[in-house]
């Protein structure tokens, strides 16, 4: 990534997407992990690994966000937008392109990683450090945080190891503490398809706080109405490419033409 150029237009950019392709190796389930040997015969006769193949998941992808946008990411499953926003949380390489971001991008998803073996309470501790919060700042919001998460809501859970928590709790505990930081940009990865409609309107509503609140929130679900919900732009990928990029409920509307949901 890279420092973001300067506001044009009065509108301050947070994300800069130039020509972004996105390449990964996956490894086939009957594919070896190699031996030395193996690796030189490969090399000294230019022969590949037969069950190793390359993916281009994210093909020449442009766009600019800014600052106060919450944008939706539509798709059929593997169109890249996972893959998109672990690029520009920086997790990814782009095999060509560019990235620019203002600040440090926060990732959510609901396989965040947090710490199995210790509570709720010491991986609030641990996960508010890991934004960059201070010790006071976590002790100030720690109870709104597991209030927000509800995980309190039938039982001393907070106090429990994060093993014993069902998905749903583990991914409402994630999403607590993630926005209880206000973030440049917050991208946010299917973390509201989890928990129940009370838990998503509540999510729904702190995303738009945080767009109050000047950041930039990227959104990716497969809900239509969480996206028209929470977002006033959407971007459609399809087998890796920027099929639209729009108002909302335009390229909602669109995509529900294309795959038949209308």
């Amino acid at each position: 990534m890279a420092e973001s150029p300067k506001a044009q237009d009065g509108k301050i950019p947070t994300v800069i997407v130039d020509n972004v392709h996105i390449v990964y190796t996956v490894r086939g389930a009957g594919a070896p992990k190699g031996s030395a040997v193996s690796a030189l015969t490969r090399i000294v006769t230019r022969k590949g690994n037969p069950n190793v193949r390359k993916v281009h998941a994210v093909r020449g992808v442009s766009f600019v966000a800014h600052k106060g946008e919450a944008i939706g990411l539509i798709g059929s499953n593997g169109s890249g937008k996972s893959t998109l926003l672990r690029a520009i949380a920086g997790l990814l390489p782009a095999e060509s392109g560019k990235v620019y971001t203002e600040g440090q991008p926060s990732l959510l998803g609901v396989n965040a990683a947090l710490m199995s073996d210790l509570t709720g309470e010491r991986n609030v501790i641990l996960g508010g450090l890991a934004m960059g919060m201070t010790q006071e700042e976590i002790r100030e919001r720690y109870q709104s945080i597991v209030d927000f998460s509800g995980i309190n809501e039938k039982g001393d859970f907070i106090s429990m190891p994060m093993r014993t928590y069902s998905s749903g709790m583990g991914a409402r505990l994630r999403f607590a503490i993630a926005s209880a930081k206000n973030h440049e940009v917050l991208m946010v990865d299917e973390a509201l398809a989890t928990g129940d409609g009370k838990f998503r309107r509540r999510s729904e509503k702190r995303i738009r706080e945080l767009r109050q609140e000047a950041g930039t929130v990227f959104l990716v679900s497969h809900s239509n109405k969480s996206i028209l919900d929470t977002c006033d732009r959407a971007l459609w990928l399809e087998s890796g490419t920027l099929r639209m990029d729009g108002p909302a409920e335009e390229v909602v509307a669109a995509y529900e033409e294309f795959t038949g949901q209308k």
